[in-house]
């Protein structure tokens, strides 16, 4: 009889840092876009202010999805998982003391925000991938299950925020509001430290010259056979226009500011050399071992699925900006603030996922209906889809007139919340899990990089339509502004759905969990 699995009795540190720091990070997060509108670009015209607000707010989240590939590296090849957690924690910290001592100063201000961002975003892959570490395949079964707790925990810790930060922000002032979340983050870096002994700390993987960069370098700079020169030509000419791109879009400052511009620049980069490596890739044959080269193959299949993800990022963190911005002229009661309507999410999430594990896919399972990683993920942006339609003709009806009760973001937030649910507990262990051993760290932080793509299409579609030319094209739709971005927004989402479903049909599923202990 086989042994039955254990639970890592480590795991709950992880989980109780997990839940501090995610009501430190959306405590604080929930309650920016308002404070920015309200305070710090007060100087701006009236007119103005939600939507640079707005553009700050996503400009920040960018960050915060860009610096895992910065962790990521750090932990990889540098101080290991446990001490960049550690390092970047306290990074964190004092990104939230600032916020606090300077909420009437915006350079001051904003460093807080940059800290926060290299903080939050340097520890994010580490902490789900540090999860991954502390199983084996003698245990693997129960990480499914971990991960769906670890996300449930992340969204307790988002519900107390999401209620009590806008009330106190409104209440105590600023300085108070940020300086909670703050308290939290630090309780939430002495908890990951309780728990220090008990880890299973997996070293950093020791430089090798089949290194994932080191491949890609190979097959495209390498001399070619005779029989690759072509396909060697092709590859480093996608390469090369994707380098071009970046600079042009660097260069002309598309997007309007450096930061979207730059990013825009590196997701060039990286679909122009990872697609002409993927071309040339068999110029490494030779050079590199058979497995690597796999792994490499491996990787650059999972990051054509991270990219059919992005617009879902999109519609997702716009529940902060663009749906509190609907919430502001729905009506409400009066001690109701338009940004507490965001605890209905995690609330929801943390109903969605017991209720999902333990009645929803059994009951499918009973009729014959099992759902893969892949296609829950697929079904997941497609709800994203339909929670846009939704809000679209609400905004429709209100530019029309009617006056609708806030309640009537109980639709939107739920179609959202479902997919959510199906793409991001769903993602994280299809990340962890697909990635070759050397990467694991690296393969997460691209799965955050995603996050930060898809804001950068909410920064880039948001300066079109401040062009005079786009604005007329939207007028003669009858629809207003925001209207039409909603349902773009939702067309952009079904498109990805549907790609994402078509390339995941010949997607193999792999196994990248350690060997067990003693195995």
């Amino acid at each position: 009889m086989a042994e039955r699995p254990k639970f890592p009795p480590q795991v709950p540190f992880i989980i109780g840092n997990e839940a501090c720091e995610r009501f430190s990070f959306y405590g604080m997060r929930n309650i920016l876009q308002p404070f920015l509108a309200a305070s710090l670009l007060a100087y701006l015209p009236l007119a103005e202010r939600e939507g640079a607000a707005k553009d700050v707010f996503h400009i920040f989240v960018m960050g915060v999805y860009f610096f895992p590939l910065l962790g990521g590296f750090i932990a990889d090849r540098i101080l290991g998982k446990y001490r960049t957690i550690f390092a970047l924690s306290l990074v964190y910290c004092v990104g939230h003391g600032l916020l606090a001592a300077f909420e009437s100063n915006e350079q001051g201000f904003y460093a807080g925000l940059f800290l926060i961002a290299l903080g939050s975003g340097g520890i994010k892959p580490l902490v789900s991938s540090f999860v991954g570490d502390q199983f084996d395949r003698s245990n693997k079964s129960l990480a499914k299950v971990v991960y769906e707790y670890f996300y449930w925990s992340i969204n307790l810790g988002s519900f107390f925020a999401s209620l009590i930060m806008p009330k106190l922000l409104k209440g105590q002032g600023a300085s108070i509001a940020f300086a909670v979340p703050g308290v939290l983050m630090f309780i939430a870096t002495v908890i990951f430290v309780a728990g220090r002994k008990r880890y299973v700390l997996v070293p950093p993987p020791e430089r090798n010259p089949d290194s994932f960069l080191n491949v890609i370098r190979t097959a495209l700079l390498a001399e070619p056979t005779q029989g690759d020169a072509q396909r060697v030509a092709v590859g480093r000419g996608v390469a090369v226009t994707g380098v071009l791109v970046a600079c042009a879009a660097i260069v002309f400052k598309i997007g309007g500011d450096w930061v979207p511009a730059i990013c825009l620049g590196l997701v060039a980069v990286l679909v122009g050399v990872g697609g002409g490596a993927s071309i040339a890739l068999r110029n490494a044959l030779g050079k590199h071992s058979q497995e690597a080269i796999d792994g490499v193959r491996s990787v650059l299949r999972i990051l054509v699925l991270f990219a059919f993800v992005t617009p879902f990022w999109s519609l997702f963190d716009q529940k902060a900006t663009t749906w509190v911005i609907q919430a502001k002229a729905m009506s409400k009661p009066s001690w109701f603030e338009p940004a507490m309507m965001q605890a209905l999410n995690p609330a929801l999430v943390m109903i969605l996922i017991p209720f999902n594990t333990l009645v929803l896919y059994p009951a499918l399972a009973r009729r014959g209906i099992v759902l893969s990683s892949l296609r829950k993920m697929a079904l997941g942006i497609l709800f994203a889809s339909f929670a846009w339609i939704a809000s679209g003709a609400m905004q429709v009806a209100m530019d029309q007139g009617a006056e609708l009760s806030i309640v009537w973001q109980l639709l939107p937030y739920a179609l959202l919340t479902f997919g959510e649910v199906l793409v991001s507990t769903v993602g994280l262990e299809f990340a962890y899990s697909q990635a070759p051993p050397s990467m694991k760290g690296v393969i997460m932080s691209f799965w955050s990089l995603a996050n930060t793509v898809g804001n950068l299409w909410v920064l880039l579609s948001d300066a079109a339509v401040r062009n005079k030319t786009v604005t007329a094209e939207i007028a003669g739709t009858g629809l207003s502004n925001t209207a039409f971005l909603m349902f773009f927004f939702a067309a952009f989402a079904a498109v990805a759905a549907f790609a994402f479903s078509r390339y995941a049909r010949g997607y193999k599923m792999v196994d990248n969990y350690r060997s067990a202990t003693g195995s």
